[in-house]
């Protein structure tokens, strides 16, 4: 399944919130978080996700009322 980097403002989510998106099973879309990167200080986010294809990363973040600045696939060492 490809990887997804994107970036966005956190919005209102809390910790607790972003900690637990990461057990959720894959989504509507074929969407499965595995991990957030945030600041809360500055209301940024980066997650790092599989998904099938670009689009369903944009509609996994409708879902949540986020709007994604920037999105790309990406490749990991691990």
């Amino acid at each position: 399944m490809p990887k997804f980097l994107d970036i966005h403002a956190l919005g209102n989510y809390s910790e607790d919130e972003l900690k637990k998106a990461k057990q959720l099973p894959p989504d509507e879309f074929g969407v499965k978080v595995l991990n957030i990167f945030y600041n809360m200080k500055t209301d940024i986010s980066f997650c790092l996700i599989d998904a099938p294809n670009r689009e369903a990363v944009e509609k996994h973040h409708e879902k949540y009322n986020l709007t994604c600045d920037w999105i790309t696939e990406v490749n990991t060492t691990a």
